[in-house]
């Protein structure tokens, strides 16, 4: 499996494509996916003279992977890929998770060479090339690697470290309040952003808030349509914080699907619910909960809704990171993945933002 030299070829539209130009396309399409618990993939097929057989990349949890959804496309379109070449920004998984393990669908498709950007990190995905080798399909990898470690530098990291990947979510005014001075909070956004919200909430395995918001808001946590009806799949409503949870509480529900840890440190958190096979958080609030995340640097992605409104008094959004002066300030960037970093919802704005990659990454492309 010899690896390739890191490079950056801009895009030409041809009627043939480059392995090169393959992969950028690849990596374009993994940008449409949105993060969470798997790692954002796209795939493209090339026939032997480099024509484009299929292309497809990763929606999400439980949705079929790259691979299996470029080999969709192509058979779709009535296309065989028996002897091409596949082109995919993550080596092929070697497991059974929720689909298929991806290197034994394109040994079935007859595909004769798989052309790969970064190796999977991790323990029980990895593997894929050396089974692809084994059974005789050329796997090489590195085309690329730079550019789509720095595309999932984050979901890497949480995978590395042994925690689910963390998405905070705020919604707030203007001037950065989520509660007026009276303490009055609903609603500070409109239907169409709460509808958003709750999109994630169902894509999340763990919902987590602090007792603070459950004695003040007494929020559900439940994931719902935009029709108010209950999304085909929940996640898990974890309560952080001593103080007892009433037994009348609605986060409660009537199912299993609650938990109450008696826990602050953002880190022992995440380590619990790792233990328990929580694979993406949502952190929902209130801004200690938040800002706990926050300046643990445990927030791989930033989810805000701005409400068109001023409140000029209030509850914060995000509580103390520890901040003192400007040169320390929590740096993000604009995460154009998933649909884009700004979008109205409504009369409301949403924002997603990730942390600012390790000095010396590769650059965003």
């Amino acid at each position: 499996m010899d690896g390739y030299p890191a490079s950056s070829v801009p895009q030409t539209p041809t009627d043939t494509l480059t392995e090169t130009e393959a992969m950028i396309r690849a990596l374009d399409l993994a940008r449409r996916g949105v993060r969470g618990a798997n790692p954002l993939v796209g795939a493209v097929i090339l026939g032997p003279s480099g024509q484009l057989l299929g292309t497809g990349y990763h929606r999400g949890a439980g949705t079929p992977h790259a691979e299996a959804d470029a080999l969709a496309a192509a058979s779709a379109a009535g296309v065989d890929v028996a002897g091409a070449t596949m082109v995919v920004t993550l080596e092929p998984c070697n497991h059974t998770g929720r689909t298929g393990p991806c290197a034994q669908a394109i040994l079935a498709s007859g595909i004769s060479r798989v052309v790969y950007a970064a190796a999977d990190p991790t323990a029980e995905a990895a593997g894929g090339a050396a089974a692809l080798a084994a059974a005789g399909v050329q796997a090489r990898g590195g085309l690329l690697a730079p550019e789509s470690e720095l595309l999932n530098h984050r979901w890497t990291q949480a995978v590395q470290e042994q925690r689910p990947f963390v998405t905070v979510k705020i919604a707030q005014s203007l001037d950065g309040r989520t509660a007026a001075e009276d303490g009055t909070s609903q609603w500070i956004t409109g239907s169409a952003a709460r509808t958003d919200g709750h999109t994630i909430r169902s894509r999340a395995d763990a919902v987590v808030v602090g007792t603070g918001t459950v004695l003040a808001d007494d929020p559900q946590l439940s994931a719902r349509d935009e029709l108010g009806g209950a999304a085909p799949r929940q996640p898990l409503r974890v309560v952080a914080g001593r103080r007892p949870v009433p037994g009348h509480a609605a986060i409660r529900g009537t199912d299993d699907r609650f938990l109450q840890l008696k826990e602050h440190d953002p880190a022992l958190i995440c380590r619990e619910l790792y233990a328990r096979g929580v694979r993406h958080l949502m952190v929902e609030g209130g801004a200690t909960v938040a800002g706990a995340f926050l300046r643990a640097g445990l927030a791989d992605e930033l989810v805000a809704y701005v409400a068109p409104l001023l409140l000029g008094a209030g509850t914060s959004a995000v509580g103390p990171l520890g901040v003192h002066t400007l040169a320390d300030a929590s740096r993000w960037r604009w995460d154009e993945t998933g649909g884009g970093a700004v979008r109205r919802e409504g009369q409301d704005l949403r924002l997603r933002l990730e942390p600012l990659p390790a000095a010396g990454a590769a650059p965003n492309t």
